[in-house]
């Protein structure tokens, strides 16, 4: 299981790091002309040259219940050159290890999210410079007071990274926020958790309490303060340039899910 789960957590670190090793290794020659999305009975595939895509490892058939999601994983098929290099195609990958992972791995995957929550970024203070502690205060305490809102739980924040238990009820409840979200979501969310280091912000993005830029400012306020004291590092921002594409993807996935959740609600 923990195989799975760290699997799953790829794509938090699919960013820099993935990529160089990816260059360094001989990657496989486009062998297809033709990319497209057919439609069937459990959902849309995409095809390269009339068949349906595998995952590289189990060689599961990839179908998704969303067109958009079909569409943009075609869309990054298509633009593979003379060689398909893996790096340039986090959509792919992440539904590929979402359907490598199985529909078993749902109760850990809200686990994992779960674990993240209880030992948050956003509960975990500076006690100083001023500055940051004002901005840790002014941005974190923000997504705190509209999760205790939205769930009727509480927190409680520390300083320091001495272990803080938080209240097994508060606990209970944002691990219930996640019932009912299936494997694709889920994998995205552990993404976006792994991401922002912040399994707090992931449930709050999903019920739409922040917005997904309000999420990565949250998750990047002491990275941002050491870049106004120190100066940009060019590495850094790379490395930083290459996960935001990953959390987007990440974020496009749960944001697709929920509008097809939300039609289907529409039409019962």
């Amino acid at each position: 299981m923990r195989d799975q789960l760290e699997d799953a957590h790829k794509h938090a670190d699919a960013g820099f790091g993935q990529a160089q090793h990816m260059n360094q290794v001989e990657l496989p020659k486009r062998f297809y002309a033709t990319v497209d999305v057919a439609r069937g009975d459990d959902g849309f595939a995409v095809t390269l040259d009339g068949r349906a895509t595998k995952t590289p490892g189990k060689k599961i058939p990839v179908v998704v219940p969303v067109l958009s999601l079909a569409q943009k994983m075609a869309e990054e098929w298509a633009e593979q050159g003379k060689f398909i290099n893996p790096a340039t195609m986090p959509m792919v990958r992440l539904i590929n290890s979402a359907v490598e992972s199985g529909a078993e791995m749902v109760p850990a995957f809200r686990a994992e999210i779960g674990k993240f929550a209880a030992s948050d970024l956003l509960l975990y203070r500076a006690d100083s410079p001023q500055e940051l502690v004002a901005e840790q205060e002014q941005i974190w305490d923000a997504v705190l007071v509209k999760l205790a809102r939205k769930f009727d739980v509480a927190f409680q924040p520390t300083i320091g990274i001495i272990h803080q238990p938080q209240p097994v009820s508060t606990l209970e409840k944002l691990d219930a926020a996640l019932e009912g979200q299936g494997l694709l979501s889920l994998t995205a969310l552990v993404s976006i958790t792994g991401l922002t280091g912040s399994g707090l912000l992931a449930i709050a993005l999903l019920y739409q309490l922040v917005t997904p830029n309000e999420v990565w400012a949250a998750a990047h306020v002491d990275e941002d303060h050491q870049i106004r004291l120190w100066g940009e590092d060019d590495e850094a921002l790379e490395r930083r340039a290459k996960r935001r594409v990953e959390f987007d993807i990440a974020v496009s996935v749960v944001e697709a899910l929920r509008q097809e959740a939300w039609m289907a609600s529409r039409l019962t």
